[in-house]
């Protein structure tokens, strides 16, 4: 196992270059798994990974040594693995890999999920995680959004990405007048109870960040204004909480 304590080696700088760099992993077409959960769940859906990078404290680890026993992998000191900064928590592995290949439309009659504004990594890898948890297999984010492909956003999606089709850059206020199934927004004005509103077939459900909301443009192209009934003594729920109880009360509308 080769074993890299130099920053100035070329590997190193290339893990540093996809961990910190947007534009890098944009042109190189490659991004950086951290953690054995997401390195297998790429693996089972998608093919084997490019390169493994292990730290030094990973390679105290049974789970990691037994998880890299029969393929090749670098070792990294832990200063330089730390350095990366794939993540805030490295869990002591991480992989070079290519995103699964897109290409496709968005379908505009399927179950969808739209980020507007979303830039918080945790927050739209973990809106990732939900869609795919609750059955929802496509995910459109505005230009605006976190880039769903940064290792942060990928850490917190934990496997999701590699099960559902993501659309970056996306319009969707035109994708959302063209759709085919019913289009819902949460907001305050004008809007019905979710556990009172009623729809039928397919649901794009849109979500926006917690300071700005939803354009004006894009609301105004949902045919469905949704707010979530809350009791108690706070004003607001995260996003990922407020996204996790609409979507779950899709998945149950369906089961029921």
């Amino acid at each position: 196992m080769k074993h890299i304590q130099s920053r100035d080696n070329p590997f190193f700088k290339e893990l540093k270059r996809l961990a910190q760099s947007g534009r890098e992993r944009r042109k190189t077409g490659r991004t950086l798994l951290d953690g054995i959960h997401l390195i297998t769940a790429y693996e089972t859906a998608v093919g084997s990974v490019e390169n493994l990078a292990v730290s030094e404290s990973g390679l105290e680890r049974a789970e990691i040594c037994d998880f890299i026993a029969g393929r090749e992998a670098v070792l990294l000191s832990d200063a330089l693995f730390r350095e990366v900064g794939v993540v805030d928590h490295p869990s002591g592995i991480m992989a070079v890999a290519e995103p699964p290949a897109g290409g496709k439309a968005p379908d505009g009659a399927a179950d969808t999920v739209l980020l507007d504004g979303l830039q918080d990594p945790g927050n739209v890898g973990t809106l990732l995680r939900t869609a795919a948890a609750a059955g929802f297999r496509q995910v459109l984010l505005a230009p605006d959004c976190a880039a769903p492909w940064s290792p942060k956003v990928l850490r917190a999606g934990q496997g999701a990405h590699f099960v559902i089709d993501i659309f970056e850059d996306a319009d969707l206020a035109s994708f959302l007048k063209s759709y085919a199934g019913t289009a819902a927004v949460t907001c305050l004005e004008g809007a019905q109870s979710l556990f009172e509103a009623r729809w039928e077939g397919p649901v794009a459900w849109v979500f926006g960040s917690e300071g700005l909301g939803v354009r004006p443009e894009v609301a105004a192209a949902a045919k469905l204004r949704i707010r979530i009934p809350m009791p108690g003594q706070v004003e607001s729920l995260n996003v990922g909480a407020a996204a996790a109880v609409c979507l779950f009360e899709t998945l149950r509308r369906r089961l029921a």
